[in-house]
């Protein structure tokens, strides 16, 4: 069925003898609310009445019109114009060049407005418009003179206020408030009649086509223009609106907004003002002319009265819609509002949007789809619907608002028989449900859509979105999505799924058990790594120390990162936590020295606990793996050598009995035994580089004094035993500036030749030497910058200067009246008490 935007129907049917057909054919109409006034061509004005029906709308059937009175104007002469002024329940006729007032319903004369004669043309002014609440202003031209009258019309008075001369005689005219348009022989013409001031518009072919003027409202004209074209004009001589092209046998042209109808001899024709193309047709037979109203038009004929009413607008949005016709319906819509606003605009506006937007979807674009179901602020539950598997998420007391069973049917049978286009469609439903889940429409059903999003995930194989839901706070319900993660392998997802619900224990659970292989799922490589990550975020702390041995058994290592990688502040209670980690010893080590390095506690407890921990450790790896722990033991004497806060006889007490001759030795240090100290590592340990290292060391931040006397100290040591005199040459070669040359030789036994310590006494020596000869500069130096501020001096106090009686301090300008004064470096002399003064 066609788009319909007005409907048909013969309001009144003239009967009369065939001999009298012609001479009683109708002219012209003019209708006011109920009213309908025809003027024929016998000279005859006849009334009809439209009655309403039950509802109170007009009725515009045959059978309801009735005919009211009538009024013979004379003999001949056919009416050529009606116009109704409803303020004074006037009836303006012209006939025979006259305009005569008549009453509207009894037709009577009015005897106190005589005719205006030598009329061709007049039109009224709307009174709204003009400003004029009291009288209508009428607008005339005359059939003798190239002029134009306006008048103003009373109730019992019409007067001339105004003439506006033309150079041609006018052949139809059009009033728009203030606003004349006028059409002349071969142009157009805009008047204003305040003003009196003409433009002319632009030229037309009076011979080939009819020359036509309506006024459109808001002060704008159609007007038929060269080409064949409806042109728009405003009242300032702009055209806001593209043309209309419409047919070269155009009779009159009407509007009813938001439609221009154009009359031929054989057909009417609706043109849409929001997108200048044809919308309807009607077919006629002998049309003569037609005249807009409120609702629609009157077209007549010799003998009949037709009305076109305007289908009511949600009507015809409802039938664009239909059609699938959708962005006119939009058009439609928007564009009537303005001027005819609708009281369920907002919820219409919504609901063709959405409809819309499932004409864009079942076309598969979807990108215009997604748009227009956002702005329709579509509920996701009508899309969700139409996917077989998602609709389980739908709740028993969702009733949809949209007529789409048949298409939803397409989506069944493209998921059994064409897979690939319904991933395209799934792929939408993901994009669209990701749009509006944080919108309103989207909150309003969020069980709904996040149920359906999971759904989708799992279906398409989106790991990456999936993990994102259930990390993230959502809605979906256990019931209905656990079974669905469980059937689909999403193990790991369902434990994000629990962890989201509150249910800490139960995602733990799940992951322990894809680790431990009861459970496959490849989506993540590294669940163990996320239990740990997961405990150490944990706020539930009993939750932490029922899971945390399971942890440690697997990996002491990564376990014990539940306790040191916990938030600043919320750390679990430290004795607890060693308690814990006493029966594992790895994972024991690493907490003390996060405890220790990343803490920096300073407890005697946890220092000495770490370092017997290292003890320990050291001896077990020596023991089982017959090495020499090397990275223990470098832990172990660095935290010796720089912690402040273990108990030294605590550890020494733990390696006395043990090999670990320099970890004895660093504690011998550290307890200000240094000779005992090296007498270890020497004859026991037997590491002589170790020994030169511990002076090296233990001197660190004591100054160069007391490492010469660690190092005299090993000199001793090694000068007790002949076995190591090569050692104690070693020392003293290497070190030659560290030792004082007078007490080395106190030390030196007799038998030992200078040939054999040449080597140091010539280092000694140099550096000796090398000492002296710098003390010698120093002391040049200084006496040379001493000797130069006395020739400064000196060249100072040599200088003359002339003091006469009158001369004035530079800075207080009063004279030097005393013996003692000072000079300036620019020569000038002033008081020694003003030059505290002079250096401000």
């Amino acid at each position: 069925m066609a788009f319909r935007a007005f409907t048909l129907v013969q309001v009144y049917e003239k009967q009369a003898a065939s001999k009298e057909r012609d001479k009683s054919s109708i002219q012209c109409l003019e209708c006011y609310d109920r009213n309908v006034y025809i003027g024929t061509k016998d000279a005859t004005v006849q009334h009809l009445i439209l009655t309403r029906d039950a509802n109170g709308d007009l009725s515009l059937g045959q059978s309801k019109t009735r005919e009211g009175r009538a009024r013979k104007l004379g003999s001949s002469n056919p009416v050529t114009q009606l116009k109704a002024v409803p303020l004074f329940n006037h009836l303006l006729v012209l006939w025979d060049r006259c305009v005569t007032a008549f009453n509207m319903f009894s037709l009577e004369p009015v005897p106190a407005l005589k005719k205006i004669q030598h009329v061709s043309l007049f039109e009224l002014c709307d009174s709204s418009l003009t400003g004029q609440a009291a009288c209508v202003e009428m607008v005339t031209s005359s059939s003798r003179r190239r002029v134009i009258r306006i008048h103003v019309v009373g109730v019992d008075r019409w007067e001339v206020v105004k003439e506006v001369p033309l150079l041609q005689d006018p052949v139809a005219l059009a009033v728009d408030g203030t606003s004349l348009c006028v059409a002349t022989s071969d142009r157009y013409l805009l008047c204003d009649i305040r003003t009196g001031s003409t433009e002319e518009l632009f030229p037309h072919d009076h011979s080939r086509q009819h020359v036509i003027a309506a006024s459109v409202g808001r002060g704008e004209f159609l007007l038929n223009g060269p080409g064949y074209l409806g042109m728009f004009v405003m009242k300032t001589g702009i055209c806001q609106r593209p043309p209309l092209q419409w047919p070269q046998e155009v009779l009159a042209a009407g509007v009813c907004f938001p439609y221009i109808l154009t009359l031929q001899p054989q057909m009417l024709s609706v043109y849409s003002m929001l997108d200048q193309q044809r919308k309807q047709t009607v077919s006629l037979s002998g049309a003569k002319g037609l005249l807009s109203t409120s609702d629609g038009v009157l077209v007549f004929t010799e003998r009949d009265v037709l009305s076109l009413s305007l289908v009511p607008l949600e009507e015809q949005i409802q039938a664009l819609v239909g059609h699938e016709r959708v962005e006119e319906a939009l058009l439609l819509l928007d564009g009537v509002q303005s001027r005819r606003p609708l009281d369920s605009y907002k919820e219409l506006q919504k609901a063709i949007t959405c409809l819309a937007g499932f004409v864009h979807f079942y076309r598969e674009d979807f990108s215009e789809a997604r748009d227009l179901f956002i702005k329709g602020e579509l509920d996701p539950r009508e899309i969700i619907r139409l996917y077989p598997g998602t609709q389980l998420c739908l709740s028993e007391d969702f009733q949809s608002r949209l007529d789409q069973v048949n298409k939803g049917r397409d989506l069944q049978v493209l998921w059994q028989e064409d897979r690939n286009t319904f991933h395209h469609y799934l792929a939408f439903l993901g994009d669209f449900l990701r749009a509006v889940s944080e919108t309103e429409q989207g909150l309003k059903c969020s069980k709904e859509v996040d149920g359906a999003l999971l759904r989708l995930y799992v279906e398409l194989g989106d790991t990456e979105n999936l993990l994102q839901l259930v990390a993230s706070p959502n809605e979906c319900s256990l019931d209905q999505c656990v079974p669905v993660l469980e059937q689909h392998n999403r193990f790991f997802a369902l434990g994000y799924l629990y962890a989201s619900h509150g249910l800490q224990n139960d995602a733990l659970k799940t992951w322990m058990k894809i680790t431990d292989g009861f459970h496959t799922d490849p989506s993540c490589s590294d669940v163990y790594g996320h239990i740990v990550m997961t405990l150490s975020q944990l706020k539930d702390k009993d939750s932490v120390w029922a899971f945390a041995d399971w942890t440690l058994l697997r990996n002491q290592e990564i376990g014990v990162q539940i306790f040191t990688k916990r938030p600043p502040d919320d750390r679990l209670e430290t004795r607890d936590v060693i308690a814990l980690l006493e029966k594992h010893p790895l994972a024991l080590l690493l907490y003390l020295e996060f405890l220790i390095h990343d803490l920096k506690s300073e407890e005697e407890r946890y220092h000495n606990r770490l370092a017997l921990t290292y003890v320990n450790q050291m001896l077990r790896e020596e023991e089982e793996t017959k090495s020499d722990a090397r990275e223990t033991r470098g832990k172990l004497q660095q935290m010796l050598w720089e912690s402040k806060f273990y108990d030294i006889s605590t550890v020494y007490e733990r390696v006395k009995s043990t090999t670990l001759h320099p970890e004895k030795a660093i504690l011998l240090g550290r307890a200000g035994e240094h000779s005992k100290a090296l007498q270890l590592l020497v004859h026991q340990e037997k590491d002589l580089q170790s020994a030169e290292a511990y002076c090296c060391r233990a001197a660190q931040g004591q100054g160069s004094h007391f490492r010469q006397v660690l190092l005299l100290t090993l000199l001793q040591i090694y000068l007790s035993s002949e076995a190591l005199t090569g050692a104690a040459v070693d020392l003293l070669n290497n070190h030659p500036q560290a030792f004082a040359l007078e007490k080395v030789f106190q030390l030196l036994p007799e038998s030992w030749s200078v040939q054999l310590v040449s080597q140091f006494i010539v280092g000694s020596l140099r550096k000796t030497f090398h000492q002296r000869q710098m003390a010698r500069l120093h002391k040049a130096l200084a006496q040379a910058e001493l000797l130069r501020h006395k020739v400064i001096w000196m060249q100072a106090s040599q200088t003359k200067f002339r003091v006469d009686k009158e001369q004035k301090c530079s800075v207080c300008q009063r004279n030097l009246a005393g013996p003692h004064f000072v000079r300036n470096l620019q020569g000038e002399l002033m008081h020694t008490s003003c030059t505290s003064y002079s250096a401000l």
